[in-house]
């Protein structure tokens, strides 16, 4: 298990995050900052087809509907989740895909705002 809290540094235009573990078991944990506004979810499982490790970070705001001026809570979400087969792949060869997919996200071609603008 990771600590308690996990501390992340401030990085513009994000805020240093606490995250103190809220909820857990022998299979993840869920995590918020003091402030209720981030959260994160993270799972393993183990099963015949192999290992699932899945992680979600949630922000939650106070937004006014444009359509009919209520405030209510909205709720963005990133989840990633790894899939390693029981065989043919190395921890050290799952993080080597992990870093090719970020490299995909990050290559001026493609971006991470490209992915939200829908290209694909």
């Amino acid at each position: 298990m990771f600590q308690d809290p996990i501390a992340i540094a401030a990085n513009a235009p994000n805020p240093a995050l606490n995250l103190s573990i809220i909820r857990s078991d022998g299979y993840g944990s869920e995590r918020r900052d003091s402030g209720g506004l981030y959260s994160t979810i993270i799972n393993h499982s183990t099963g015949k087809n192999g290992d699932r490790h899945y992680i979600k970070l949630s922000k939650t705001v106070d937004a006014t509907n444009p359509y009919n001026s209520l405030v209510s809570p909205q709720s963005a979400s990133i989840s990633i989740s790894v899939s390693r087969p029981p065989f043919g792949f190395t921890a050290d060869e799952i993080v080597d895909l992990w870093t090719a997919l970020t490299d995909i996200i990050g290559d001026s071609q493609v971006g991470f705002d490209g992915l939200v603008n829908f290209q694909s």
